[in-house]
């Protein structure tokens, strides 16, 4: 049989979920220096898109065998104006199969099915270093840089964080949510038009605020907020799939064996556990929609992730808070505890314009650098 037989066609459960699987565990993919892969999607390959408002899932097949896959999801966000976007993700090809022009045909053949459906703009993410993705993306298909946001890990640890005493910090209903997402973020690159739907969502798990004590109960009262304030609100990424560390450092290597030693041995010590257990899968939150408003609000964004990190810490099995920011948020990027060894500082997000009407305003959206924040949808974690 020639090698262009391969076939590209929908995603079947039935037939495809155990061989799908088997492709993620042979093309296990994360950063290139240490970080992590996903590798366990709960037997439900179309777990990451499965929340979003319309997807697809695709495979490669040659001779009765799954050679790739990729995923795709569409919704409306805030662009220049409003764009209905494409977004890409999960596209594996066996290693045995590469560099035969698989991962070409699953792009396009994903981006006929955006076309279909009326979308306005592709775009993908990868990290900066991976060469690969980015000579298929930008130089074959024709993708373009556009957003440099980083990706913010941190460490359960087994202590609870600090919170200052100054700082009042509660839930708001979704409702509350909603409104002040649409007051203050609607104007933000990639706001999803259906806020509502992932506020509602059973993985989101609230909508927290900060502000000074005593400024709880005036809060929002007739339209009038304190100087200083932020909200963020959390995603159980874990209900979805689990990660685990992979690629890591011999020096992350040899601290999490001293880890376990030192819990055995001084266990009232305060050691981040996610070390302790490096290559078992566990679950992670994911921090979006983070917000502040006020010179001193900095401080009220690092107590809400304490916050979340102290929920994390009484989960069954979340080892990790994670939150992705764009470059223009400079200034709260300081603000948000991480440790720089499982972070990654600058993924890289590129994209595409498929109807040639937006081809000039496209043009001017990546010429244009961020001027604004970035809203990380957590539905495409």
């Amino acid at each position: 049989m020639a090698f262009e037989d391969f076939k590209v066609r929908r995603y079947d459960g039935d037939l495809d979920r155990a061989r799908v699987e088997l492709l993620e565990r042979r093309c296990e993919v994360g950063p290139s220096q240490h970080v992590f892969l996903f590798s366990d999607t709960m037997g439900d390959p179309i777990s990451r898109i499965r929340n979003s408002p319309l997807y697809i899932m695709l495979v490669a097949e040659l001779d009765h065998e799954l050679i790739g896959a990729i995923q795709g999801s569409i919704k409306v966000v805030t662009m220049k104006d409003l764009a209905k976007v494409g977004y890409i993700l999960g596209l594996r090809v066996s290693p045995l199969h590469r560099r035969k022009g698989i991962g070409s045909s699953l792009v396009k053949h994903l981006e006929e099915w955006f076309i279909g459906n009326q979308v306005d703009y592709a775009y993908m993410a990868t990290e900066k270093e991976n060469n690969a993705s980015v000579s298929l993306f930008v130089n074959k298909l024709h993708y373009v840089k556009f957003r440099t946001p980083a990706i913010l890990v941190h460490p359960v640890r087994s202590q609870p964080l600090k919170i200052s005493s100054k700082i009042e910090i509660f839930k708001i209903n979704e409702e509350k949510a909603e409104y002040l997402y649409r007051r203050y973020m609607s104007l933000t690159e990639f706001f999803p038009v259906d806020i509502d739907k992932v506020l509602s969502n059973k993985l989101s798990l609230g909508t927290w605020v900060a502000c000074d004590q005593g400024g709880r109960d005036q809060f929002g009262q007739n339209g009038h907020f304190p100087t200083n304030w932020a909200m963020l609100s959390v995603w159980d990424s874990g209900g979805l799939f689990k990660l685990r560390i992979g690629k890591a450092p011999a020096s992350c290597l040899m601290y999490s064996k001293v880890s376990k030693l030192i819990d055995k041995v001084f266990a009232c010590f305060s050691m981040p556990s996610l070390l302790c257990n490096m290559f078992e899968p566990f679950g992670f939150y994911f921090l979006y929609g983070v917000h502040h408003e006020g010179p001193l609000s900095g401080n009220m964004v690092r107590a809400l992730c304490n916050y979340v990190h102290n929920m994390a810490r009484v989960a069954v099995d979340c080892k990790m808070v994670v939150t992705e920011v764009g470059s223009y948020d400079e200034r709260v990027r300081p603000h948000i505890p991480h440790w720089r060894l499982l972070s990654c500082l600058e993924d890289l997000w590129c994209i595409k314009a498929l109807k040639s009407e937006e081809r000039e305003s496209f043009n001017e959206l990546t010429r244009i650098p961020q001027t604004r924040p970035l809203f990380v949808d957590p539905r495409e974690v």
